[in-house]
């Protein structure tokens, strides 16, 4: 029997706090999958059918952290074109990763974007939301990138690197 790749969306939710740029990071909660739970990660979730992808993303973010998501980075150049019926949008993620092997095969279309709200204490499937700042993230990131999911491992690095470079 064929099986396809299970398309998804997440975000990496920006704020300045003090002059300095943080991220979203949170706590995994997988409990019926154990070498998942507990790993960090960014708010993320599967496209339901037919669904535009931003509007997963504003669900995705809101279900999972209570935050609205207000300006999501490229959407605007996004474009949709109508024939034959079928109404296709065409966008720009910053990153996208695909799981090659392993136990889910899942491939996540990541965007930047700005939320605003009060973050939720826990949810189903995400706990410890904190506002971390880039420089934090990148040193998580060189120390301990097994403590991360691995499917925003490599998202999370090209992001660091985008905004330690943005001044060049």
């Amino acid at each position: 029997m064929e099986r396809f790749a299970i398309p998804g969306v997440g975000g990496i939710i920006v704020k300045e706090i003090d002059g300095e740029q943080n991220l979203l990071i949170q706590t995994r909660v997988k409990p019926n999958n154990p070498s998942e739970d507990g790993l960090l990660e960014i708010p993320a979730g599967k496209i339901q059918e037919f669904e535009n992808i931003f509007d997963t993303l504003k669900r995705e973010v809101k279900e999972e952290t209570g935050l609205d998501v207000t300006e999501i980075f490229g959407e605007n150049s996004s474009t949709v074109y109508q024939a034959n019926s079928y109404n296709v949008i065409n966008f720009m993620p910053f990153s996208c990763s695909q799981n090659l092997e392993g136990e889910y095969p899942i491939m996540v279309f990541v965007f930047i974007c700005k939320a605003e709200g009060e973050l939720l204490s826990f949810s189903d499937e995400a706990r410890n939301y904190k506002w971390t700042p880039v420089s934090e993230v990148k040193r998580m990131l060189l120390e301990a990138p097994e403590k991360f999911y691995p499917m925003h491992v490599d998202t999370l690095r090209k992001y660091v690197d985008y905004e330690m470079n943005k001044g060049e």
